[in-house]
Protein backbone atom coordinates (compact mmCIF):
# COMPACT_ATOMS: atom_id res chain seq x y z
CA UNK A 1 0.00 0.00 0.00
CA UNK A 2 1.53 3.82 -0.65
CA UNK A 3 2.27 6.34 1.37
CA UNK A 4 -0.57 8.19 -0.55
CA UNK A 5 -2.86 5.85 0.16
CA UNK A 6 -2.20 5.18 4.17
CA UNK A 7 -2.42 8.79 4.46
CA UNK A 8 -5.70 8.93 2.61
CA UNK A 9 -7.09 6.12 5.36
CA UNK A 10 -6.29 8.53 7.77
CA UNK A 11 -7.94 12.08 6.58
CA UNK A 12 -11.17 12.36 9.43
CA UNK A 13 -14.35 13.30 8.12
CA UNK A 14 -14.67 16.37 10.45
CA UNK A 15 -12.04 17.74 8.04
CA UNK A 16 -15.06 18.47 5.23
CA UNK A 17 -17.24 21.58 5.24
CA UNK A 18 -20.41 20.46 6.41
CA UNK A 19 -22.32 18.41 4.30
CA UNK A 20 -19.57 17.30 2.20
CA UNK A 21 -18.51 13.86 1.66
CA UNK A 22 -14.87 12.28 1.81
CA UNK A 23 -15.04 9.74 -0.92
CA UNK A 24 -13.32 7.59 -4.03
CA UNK A 25 -14.98 7.69 -7.37
CA UNK A 26 -16.01 3.95 -6.36
CA UNK A 27 -18.17 5.49 -3.70
CA UNK A 28 -19.43 8.43 -5.45
CA UNK A 29 -20.92 6.24 -8.82
CA UNK A 30 -22.50 3.79 -5.93
CA UNK A 31 -24.13 0.12 -7.25
CA UNK A 32 -25.74 1.23 -10.40
CA UNK A 33 -23.16 3.46 -11.97
CA UNK A 34 -20.02 2.92 -13.89
CA UNK A 35 -16.23 2.70 -12.83
CA UNK A 36 -14.77 0.43 -15.51
CA UNK A 37 -11.94 0.13 -18.07
CA UNK A 38 -12.87 0.63 -21.63
CA UNK A 39 -12.62 -2.89 -23.70
CA UNK A 40 -9.17 -4.53 -24.82
CA UNK A 41 -10.23 -4.92 -29.40
CA UNK A 42 -7.38 -5.90 -30.92
CA UNK A 43 -6.63 -5.16 -34.78
CA UNK A 44 -8.19 -8.40 -35.58
CA UNK A 45 -11.29 -7.77 -34.01
CA UNK A 46 -11.82 -4.18 -36.22
CA UNK A 47 -13.73 -3.65 -38.94
CA UNK A 48 -13.25 -0.34 -40.99
CA UNK A 49 -17.10 -0.65 -42.26
CA UNK A 50 -18.02 -1.83 -38.39
CA UNK A 51 -21.77 -0.32 -37.45
CA UNK A 52 -19.67 0.33 -33.84
CA UNK A 53 -17.12 3.42 -33.25
CA UNK A 54 -13.56 2.50 -31.56
CA UNK A 55 -13.10 5.63 -29.29
CA UNK A 56 -9.17 5.92 -29.26
CA UNK A 57 -7.01 8.10 -26.69
CA UNK A 58 -6.34 10.72 -29.71
CA UNK A 59 -9.88 11.50 -29.16
CA UNK A 60 -9.84 12.21 -25.49
CA UNK A 61 -8.60 16.09 -25.01
CA UNK A 62 -7.92 18.00 -21.14
CA UNK A 63 -11.22 18.68 -20.86
CA UNK A 64 -12.79 18.43 -24.43
CA UNK A 65 -13.52 15.46 -26.81
CA UNK A 66 -11.06 15.52 -29.69
CA UNK A 67 -13.24 13.31 -31.59
CA UNK A 68 -9.88 12.69 -34.38
CA UNK A 69 -9.91 9.21 -34.88
CA UNK A 70 -11.62 6.62 -37.23
CA UNK A 71 -11.94 3.05 -35.78
CA UNK A 72 -14.95 0.75 -35.64
CA UNK A 73 -15.91 -2.94 -35.20
CA UNK A 74 -19.15 -5.02 -35.69
CA UNK A 75 -21.67 -4.96 -33.50
CA UNK A 76 -21.86 -8.32 -32.90
CA UNK A 77 -17.94 -8.26 -32.15
CA UNK A 78 -18.28 -6.13 -29.72
CA UNK A 79 -21.23 -8.57 -28.08
CA UNK A 80 -19.35 -11.05 -28.45
CA UNK A 81 -16.18 -8.91 -26.43
CA UNK A 82 -18.65 -8.40 -23.87
CA UNK A 83 -17.93 -4.35 -24.55
CA UNK A 84 -19.14 -1.58 -22.35
CA UNK A 85 -21.34 0.54 -24.29
CA UNK A 86 -20.56 4.81 -24.39
CA UNK A 87 -23.82 6.99 -23.26
CA UNK A 88 -23.76 10.49 -23.59
CA UNK A 89 -22.51 12.29 -20.76
CA UNK A 90 -20.03 9.28 -19.77
CA UNK A 91 -16.58 10.69 -18.21
CA UNK A 92 -13.92 9.46 -20.02
CA UNK A 93 -10.67 9.48 -18.05
CA UNK A 94 -7.01 8.10 -20.40
CA UNK A 95 -4.93 6.38 -18.45
CA UNK A 96 -2.03 7.43 -20.15
CA UNK A 97 -0.31 10.29 -21.65
CA UNK A 98 -0.10 13.06 -23.01
CA UNK A 99 -1.32 14.29 -20.27
CA UNK A 100 -2.21 11.48 -17.86
CA UNK A 101 -5.42 11.43 -16.38
CA UNK A 102 -6.79 13.63 -18.66
CA UNK A 103 -10.64 13.53 -18.83
CA UNK A 104 -13.54 14.49 -20.92
CA UNK A 105 -17.29 14.06 -21.54
CA UNK A 106 -18.44 11.59 -23.87
CA UNK A 107 -20.59 14.19 -26.05
CA UNK A 108 -22.12 10.96 -27.84
CA UNK A 109 -21.81 9.62 -31.53
CA UNK A 110 -24.18 9.10 -34.16
CA UNK A 111 -23.02 5.36 -33.97
CA UNK A 112 -22.71 2.77 -30.88
CA UNK A 113 -19.46 3.40 -29.52
CA UNK A 114 -17.07 1.53 -26.84
CA UNK A 115 -14.00 2.34 -26.22
CA UNK A 116 -10.29 1.07 -25.82
CA UNK A 117 -9.15 -0.74 -22.50
CA UNK A 118 -6.71 2.39 -21.59
CA UNK A 119 -9.07 4.80 -20.96
CA UNK A 120 -11.54 4.47 -17.84
CA UNK A 121 -15.27 5.37 -17.82
CA UNK A 122 -17.34 6.24 -14.95
CA UNK A 123 -20.97 6.95 -14.72
CA UNK A 124 -23.71 7.67 -12.16
CA UNK A 125 -26.95 5.71 -11.55
CA UNK A 126 -29.43 8.43 -11.39
CA UNK A 127 -27.37 11.88 -11.34
CA UNK A 128 -25.59 10.96 -7.77
CA UNK A 129 -22.71 13.91 -8.87
CA UNK A 130 -22.49 16.29 -11.66
CA UNK A 131 -20.48 14.76 -14.39
CA UNK A 132 -18.80 18.00 -15.38
CA UNK A 133 -18.13 18.73 -11.71
CA UNK A 134 -16.01 14.97 -11.50
CA UNK A 135 -14.38 15.82 -15.35
CA UNK A 136 -13.35 19.29 -13.84
CA UNK A 137 -12.06 18.42 -10.62
CA UNK A 138 -10.20 15.34 -12.63
CA UNK A 139 -8.73 17.94 -14.54
CA UNK A 140 -7.45 19.97 -11.98
CA UNK A 141 -3.99 20.50 -10.79
CA UNK A 142 -4.39 18.99 -7.62
CA UNK A 143 -6.13 15.87 -8.73
CA UNK A 144 -3.73 15.61 -11.61
CA UNK A 145 -0.22 15.77 -9.02
CA UNK A 146 -1.84 12.84 -7.34
CA UNK A 147 -2.07 11.08 -10.03
CA UNK A 148 1.52 11.47 -11.09
CA UNK A 149 2.41 10.11 -8.02
CA UNK A 150 0.85 6.83 -8.58
CA UNK A 151 2.39 6.61 -11.99
CA UNK A 152 3.92 3.17 -13.47
CA UNK A 153 5.67 2.53 -16.83
CA UNK A 154 8.96 3.02 -17.18
CA UNK A 155 8.57 4.18 -20.94
CA UNK A 156 4.84 4.66 -21.23
CA UNK A 157 3.31 6.29 -17.88
CA UNK A 158 -0.16 4.97 -17.32
CA UNK A 159 -2.04 5.26 -14.50
CA UNK A 160 -4.40 2.00 -13.47
CA UNK A 161 -7.97 1.78 -12.42
CA UNK A 162 -6.85 0.29 -9.46
CA UNK A 163 -5.05 3.34 -8.28
CA UNK A 164 -7.60 5.76 -9.54
CA UNK A 165 -10.36 3.98 -7.60
CA UNK A 166 -8.00 4.56 -4.13
CA UNK A 167 -8.04 8.48 -5.09
CA UNK A 168 -10.34 9.99 -2.26
CA UNK A 169 -12.23 13.22 -3.68
CA UNK A 170 -13.95 15.22 -1.06
CA UNK A 171 -17.16 16.11 -2.34
CA UNK A 172 -19.39 18.86 -2.03
CA UNK A 173 -23.74 18.53 -2.20
CA UNK A 174 -24.84 18.20 -5.46
CA UNK A 175 -26.33 21.84 -5.95
CA UNK A 176 -22.84 23.08 -4.74
CA UNK A 177 -21.31 21.19 -7.62
CA UNK A 178 -23.32 22.64 -9.83
CA UNK A 179 -22.44 26.08 -8.73
CA UNK A 180 -18.78 25.39 -9.29
CA UNK A 181 -19.17 24.24 -12.86
CA UNK A 182 -21.61 26.94 -14.24
CA UNK A 183 -19.06 29.35 -12.78
CA UNK A 184 -15.56 27.47 -14.09
CA UNK A 185 -17.61 27.52 -17.64
CA UNK A 186 -18.34 31.49 -17.48
CA UNK A 187 -15.06 32.19 -16.71
CA UNK A 188 -13.72 29.45 -19.32
CA UNK A 189 -16.27 31.04 -22.16
CA UNK A 190 -14.49 34.39 -21.13
CA UNK A 191 -10.94 32.71 -21.65
CA UNK A 192 -11.88 31.18 -24.95
CA UNK A 193 -12.89 34.23 -26.32
CA UNK A 194 -9.56 35.70 -25.59
CA UNK A 195 -7.99 32.76 -26.88
CA UNK A 196 -9.89 33.17 -29.81
CA UNK A 197 -8.95 36.71 -30.26
CA UNK A 198 -5.38 35.84 -30.00
CA UNK A 199 -5.40 33.21 -32.74
CA UNK A 200 -7.27 35.51 -34.91
CA UNK A 201 -4.41 38.23 -34.74
CA UNK A 202 -1.68 34.77 -35.11
CA UNK A 203 -3.91 34.45 -38.60
CA UNK A 204 -3.64 37.69 -39.62
CA UNK A 205 0.02 38.25 -38.68
CA UNK A 206 0.80 35.45 -41.17
CA UNK A 207 -1.49 36.94 -43.92
CA UNK A 208 0.65 40.18 -43.05
CA UNK A 209 3.70 38.63 -43.34
CA UNK A 210 2.93 37.23 -46.85
CA UNK A 211 1.38 40.63 -48.27
CA UNK A 212 4.57 42.07 -47.38
CA UNK A 213 6.84 39.42 -49.05
CA UNK A 214 4.52 39.20 -52.00
CA UNK A 215 4.41 43.37 -52.02
CA UNK A 216 8.76 43.10 -52.19
CA UNK A 217 9.08 40.59 -54.72
CA UNK A 218 6.55 42.53 -57.33
CA UNK A 219 8.27 45.91 -56.53
CA UNK A 220 5.46 48.03 -54.64
CA UNK A 221 6.77 48.17 -51.03
CA UNK A 222 9.66 51.07 -51.89
CA UNK A 223 10.21 53.30 -54.65
CA UNK A 224 11.74 51.70 -57.31
CA UNK A 225 15.05 52.74 -58.46
CA UNK A 226 13.98 53.25 -62.06
CA UNK A 227 11.62 56.09 -60.72
CA UNK A 228 14.36 57.37 -58.22
CA UNK A 229 16.73 57.75 -61.17
CA UNK A 230 14.29 59.24 -62.95
CA UNK A 231 13.63 61.66 -60.89
CA UNK A 232 16.84 62.89 -59.94
CA UNK A 233 18.19 62.49 -63.77
CA UNK A 234 20.95 59.85 -63.30
CA UNK A 235 21.77 56.69 -64.77
CA UNK A 236 21.67 53.15 -62.62
CA UNK A 237 22.59 50.06 -63.02
CA UNK A 238 19.84 47.79 -64.28
CA UNK A 239 18.58 43.97 -62.76
CA UNK A 240 19.50 42.75 -66.68
CA UNK A 241 22.86 44.78 -66.35
CA UNK A 242 23.76 43.20 -63.11
CA UNK A 243 22.55 39.56 -63.99
CA UNK A 244 25.61 39.84 -66.90
CA UNK A 245 27.96 40.84 -63.87
CA UNK A 246 26.78 38.07 -62.62
CA UNK A 247 27.40 36.03 -65.21
CA UNK A 248 30.56 37.00 -66.14
CA UNK A 249 31.70 36.59 -62.37
CA UNK A 250 30.29 32.99 -62.67
CA UNK A 251 32.42 32.50 -65.88
CA UNK A 252 35.89 33.54 -64.46
CA UNK A 253 35.21 31.29 -61.37
CA UNK A 254 35.03 28.54 -63.15
CA UNK A 255 38.28 28.36 -64.79
CA UNK A 256 40.80 25.34 -64.34
CA UNK A 257 38.03 23.59 -63.54
CA UNK A 258 36.94 22.05 -67.11
CA UNK A 259 34.52 22.62 -69.83
CA UNK A 260 32.10 25.28 -68.73
CA UNK A 261 28.72 24.57 -69.17
CA UNK A 262 26.63 28.72 -69.98
CA UNK A 263 22.91 27.75 -67.56
CA UNK A 264 20.10 28.61 -70.42
CA UNK A 265 18.56 32.08 -70.01
CA UNK A 266 15.07 32.34 -68.53
CA UNK A 267 12.31 31.29 -70.76
CA UNK A 268 10.41 34.48 -69.92
CA UNK A 269 7.01 33.41 -71.58
CA UNK A 270 4.88 32.68 -68.48
CA UNK A 271 6.15 34.61 -66.42
CA UNK A 272 4.48 38.01 -65.28
CA UNK A 273 5.78 41.38 -65.76
CA UNK A 274 8.15 42.72 -63.83
CA UNK A 275 8.68 46.65 -62.65
CA UNK A 276 10.87 48.78 -65.02
CA UNK A 277 14.69 47.59 -64.20
CA UNK A 278 13.99 44.37 -63.18
CA UNK A 279 15.08 41.30 -65.08
CA UNK A 280 14.12 37.58 -64.52
CA UNK A 281 16.88 34.90 -63.38
CA UNK A 282 17.06 31.24 -62.66
CA UNK A 283 18.72 30.33 -59.73
CA UNK A 284 21.04 28.67 -61.62
CA UNK A 285 21.96 31.44 -63.16
CA UNK A 286 22.76 32.95 -59.89
CA UNK A 287 24.73 30.36 -58.22
CA UNK A 288 28.64 29.20 -58.68
CA UNK A 289 27.57 25.65 -57.96
CA UNK A 290 24.99 23.32 -56.88
CA UNK A 291 25.09 19.96 -55.08
CA UNK A 292 23.57 17.04 -53.13
CA UNK A 293 24.33 16.89 -49.44
CA UNK A 294 25.83 13.75 -47.51
CA UNK A 295 24.50 10.16 -46.95
CA UNK A 296 27.00 9.32 -44.51
CA UNK A 297 24.81 8.25 -40.86
CA UNK A 298 25.18 10.70 -38.47
CA UNK A 299 24.68 11.11 -34.43
CA UNK A 300 24.78 13.46 -31.97
CA UNK A 301 27.63 11.20 -30.34
CA UNK A 302 30.21 11.07 -33.35
CA UNK A 303 33.23 12.53 -33.76
CA UNK A 304 33.48 13.79 -36.89
CA UNK A 305 32.05 17.24 -38.66
CA UNK A 306 28.79 18.72 -37.74
CA UNK A 307 26.14 17.73 -40.39
CA UNK A 308 23.21 20.20 -41.17
CA UNK A 309 20.01 18.29 -41.56
CA UNK A 310 16.14 19.43 -42.02
CA UNK A 311 15.76 20.54 -38.57
CA UNK A 312 18.61 22.72 -38.94
CA UNK A 313 16.52 24.77 -41.30
CA UNK A 314 14.15 26.74 -39.77
CA UNK A 315 11.82 29.42 -40.67
CA UNK A 316 14.19 30.72 -43.26
CA UNK A 317 16.94 30.60 -41.09
CA UNK A 318 19.75 27.92 -40.16
CA UNK A 319 19.02 26.59 -36.57
CA UNK A 320 22.19 25.56 -34.76
CA UNK A 321 20.25 24.47 -31.22
CA UNK A 322 20.17 21.26 -32.58
CA UNK A 323 23.39 19.39 -35.03
CA UNK A 324 24.33 15.82 -35.29
CA UNK A 325 27.43 14.76 -36.56
CA UNK A 326 29.46 12.63 -38.93
CA UNK A 327 31.56 9.24 -38.74
CA UNK A 328 35.32 10.66 -37.85
CA UNK A 329 36.34 9.06 -41.08
CA UNK A 330 34.69 12.01 -42.97
CA UNK A 331 36.08 14.91 -44.12
CA UNK A 332 35.60 17.96 -45.76
CA UNK A 333 37.56 20.29 -47.60
CA UNK A 334 37.95 24.04 -46.73
CA UNK A 335 36.35 24.97 -50.18
CA UNK A 336 33.54 22.28 -50.12
CA UNK A 337 32.31 23.35 -46.07
CA UNK A 338 29.53 25.38 -45.24
CA UNK A 339 30.38 29.57 -45.70
CA UNK A 340 28.46 32.25 -46.08
CA UNK A 341 26.02 32.52 -49.04
CA UNK A 342 25.19 28.89 -49.31
CA UNK A 343 21.31 28.63 -49.38
CA UNK A 344 20.69 25.15 -47.88
CA UNK A 345 17.01 23.76 -49.63
CA UNK A 346 15.04 20.77 -48.27
CA UNK A 347 14.51 18.32 -51.62
CA UNK A 348 12.49 15.56 -49.91
CA UNK A 349 9.93 14.80 -47.19
CA UNK A 350 6.90 13.55 -46.32
CA UNK A 351 5.45 16.68 -45.66
CA UNK A 352 4.40 18.42 -48.73
CA UNK A 353 4.81 21.85 -47.00
CA UNK A 354 8.38 21.58 -46.16
CA UNK A 355 9.45 20.49 -49.66
CA UNK A 356 11.61 24.15 -50.79
CA UNK A 357 11.94 25.35 -47.60
CA UNK A 358 15.14 27.43 -47.41
CA UNK A 359 17.67 28.92 -45.36
CA UNK A 360 21.16 30.74 -45.82
CA UNK A 361 24.43 30.30 -44.52
CA UNK A 362 24.72 33.85 -43.40
CA UNK A 363 27.81 33.87 -40.96
CA UNK A 364 30.92 31.72 -40.98
CA UNK A 365 30.82 28.52 -39.33
CA UNK A 366 33.19 27.29 -36.21
CA UNK A 367 34.07 24.35 -37.38
CA UNK A 368 34.01 22.86 -41.46
CA UNK A 369 30.57 21.97 -41.43
CA UNK A 370 28.68 19.91 -44.55
CA UNK A 371 24.97 19.16 -45.10
CA UNK A 372 22.44 15.64 -45.47
CA UNK A 373 21.00 14.15 -48.02
CA UNK A 374 17.54 15.53 -47.59
CA UNK A 375 19.20 19.12 -48.17
CA UNK A 376 20.61 20.75 -52.19
CA UNK A 377 23.17 23.46 -51.58
CA UNK A 378 23.10 26.34 -53.96
CA UNK A 379 26.36 28.45 -53.17
CA UNK A 380 24.83 32.18 -54.43
CA UNK A 381 26.74 34.54 -55.91
CA UNK A 382 26.94 38.19 -55.41
CA UNK A 383 27.23 39.45 -51.84
CA UNK A 384 24.80 39.02 -48.61
CA UNK A 385 22.12 41.28 -50.18
CA UNK A 386 22.10 39.10 -53.02
CA UNK A 387 21.58 36.11 -50.80
CA UNK A 388 19.32 37.79 -48.59
CA UNK A 389 16.90 38.98 -51.67
CA UNK A 390 16.67 35.61 -52.93
CA UNK A 391 15.88 33.95 -49.40
CA UNK A 392 12.97 37.08 -49.30
CA UNK A 393 11.75 35.72 -53.01
CA UNK A 394 11.70 32.22 -52.07
CA UNK A 395 9.38 33.08 -48.95
CA UNK A 396 7.16 34.55 -51.25
CA UNK A 397 3.57 32.65 -52.42
CA UNK A 398 4.19 33.00 -56.08
CA UNK A 399 8.28 30.85 -55.02
CA UNK A 400 5.90 28.62 -52.78
CA UNK A 401 3.26 28.05 -55.48
CA UNK A 402 5.67 26.97 -58.26
CA UNK A 403 7.49 24.62 -55.90
CA UNK A 404 4.74 23.03 -54.78
CA UNK A 405 3.60 22.68 -58.55
CA UNK A 406 6.64 21.33 -59.33
CA UNK A 407 7.12 18.19 -56.69
CA UNK A 408 6.81 14.33 -57.57
CA UNK A 409 5.43 12.45 -54.94
CA UNK A 410 6.50 8.55 -54.41
CA UNK A 411 5.85 6.16 -51.91
CA UNK A 412 4.29 9.22 -49.50
CA UNK A 413 7.08 10.92 -49.62
CA UNK A 414 7.29 14.90 -52.07
CA UNK A 415 10.58 15.56 -54.31
CA UNK A 416 11.71 18.23 -55.87
CA UNK A 417 15.08 17.54 -57.54
CA UNK A 418 18.24 19.75 -58.14
CA UNK A 419 17.75 19.82 -61.81
CA UNK A 420 14.41 21.37 -61.22
CA UNK A 421 15.36 23.73 -58.89
CA UNK A 422 17.85 24.97 -60.72
CA UNK A 423 15.52 26.15 -62.95
CA UNK A 424 13.53 28.16 -60.27
CA UNK A 425 12.87 31.75 -61.61
CA UNK A 426 13.62 34.54 -59.44
CA UNK A 427 12.86 38.22 -60.25
CA UNK A 428 16.28 40.76 -59.90
CA UNK A 429 16.10 43.95 -59.43
CA UNK A 430 19.20 46.67 -59.16
CA UNK A 431 21.42 46.46 -56.38
CA UNK A 432 20.76 49.49 -54.85
CA UNK A 433 17.06 48.63 -55.14
CA UNK A 434 17.67 45.24 -53.59
CA UNK A 435 18.69 46.62 -50.55
CA UNK A 436 16.23 48.74 -49.97
CA UNK A 437 13.58 46.26 -50.30
CA UNK A 438 15.17 43.34 -47.85
CA UNK A 439 16.20 46.34 -45.28
CA UNK A 440 11.77 46.95 -45.14
CA UNK A 441 11.26 43.71 -45.58
CA UNK A 442 13.33 42.87 -42.40
CA UNK A 443 11.71 46.34 -40.39
CA UNK A 444 8.73 44.71 -41.13
CA UNK A 445 9.09 41.29 -40.53
CA UNK A 446 10.99 41.94 -36.98
CA UNK A 447 7.54 44.08 -36.11
CA UNK A 448 5.94 40.92 -36.77
CA UNK A 449 8.44 38.50 -34.82
CA UNK A 450 7.34 40.62 -31.93
CA UNK A 451 4.08 40.86 -31.93
CA UNK A 452 4.09 37.24 -32.53
CA UNK A 453 6.24 36.68 -29.67
CA UNK A 454 3.49 38.67 -27.45
CA UNK A 455 0.77 36.65 -28.93
CA UNK A 456 2.69 33.43 -28.25
CA UNK A 457 3.32 34.67 -24.45
CA UNK A 458 -0.52 35.71 -24.24
CA UNK A 459 -1.67 31.71 -25.26
CA UNK A 460 0.68 30.48 -22.76
CA UNK A 461 -0.63 32.88 -19.94
CA UNK A 462 -3.92 31.65 -21.14
CA UNK A 463 -3.24 28.32 -20.29
CA UNK A 464 -1.82 28.90 -16.86
CA UNK A 465 -4.84 30.79 -16.29
CA UNK A 466 -6.84 27.93 -17.20
CA UNK A 467 -5.65 25.68 -14.65
CA UNK A 468 -5.63 28.77 -12.02
CA UNK A 469 -9.41 28.90 -13.01
CA UNK A 470 -9.36 25.28 -12.00
CA UNK A 471 -7.68 25.46 -8.90
CA UNK A 472 -9.75 28.06 -7.92
CA UNK A 473 -13.05 26.51 -8.57
CA UNK A 474 -11.90 23.98 -5.91
CA UNK A 475 -10.18 26.27 -3.55
CA UNK A 476 -12.60 29.09 -2.28
CA UNK A 477 -11.51 30.98 -5.33
CA UNK A 478 -14.44 30.27 -6.94
CA UNK A 479 -16.95 29.19 -4.31
CA UNK A 480 -15.80 26.06 -2.51
CA UNK A 481 -12.64 24.59 -0.51
CA UNK A 482 -12.25 21.91 -2.30
CA UNK A 483 -8.52 21.88 -3.29
CA UNK A 484 -7.26 22.32 0.19
CA UNK A 485 -9.55 19.40 1.51
CA UNK A 486 -8.60 17.17 -1.25
CA UNK A 487 -4.52 18.17 -0.48
CA UNK A 488 -5.03 17.43 3.09
CA UNK A 489 -6.52 14.15 2.10
CA UNK A 490 -3.46 13.00 -0.19
CA UNK A 491 -1.13 14.00 2.00
CA UNK A 492 0.12 16.90 -0.20
CA UNK A 493 0.83 19.87 2.26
Amino acid sequence: MSAVVERVQTVQQDNLPQGWRLVTIVDLVGDGGVFVDGDWVESKDQDPVGNVRLIQLADIGDGQYRNKSARFLTHTKAIELGCTFLKKGDVLIARMPDPLGRACIFPGDSKPAVTVVDVAIVRSATGEFDHHWLMYFVNAPAFRSVIASMQSGSTRKRISRGNLAKITLPVPPLDQQKLIVAEIEKQFSRLDEAVANLKRVKANLKRYKAAVLNAAVEGRLVETEAEIARREGRDYETGEQLLQRILETRRKQWKGKGKYKEPAAQDTTDLPELPEGWVWASLDQLSWVSSYGTSAKCAYENKGPPVLRIPNVDKAAIDLADVKYAPSDLTVAKEEALSPGDMLIIRTNGSKSLIGRAAVVTTQLQRPTTYASYLIRFRLLGDAALSAWVLSYWQSYSSRSWIESKAATSAGQHNISMSVLATASVPLPPVVEQDRIVAEVDRRLSLIRETEAQVDANLLRAERLRQSILSRGFSGGLGDSASNTFKAAQGQH
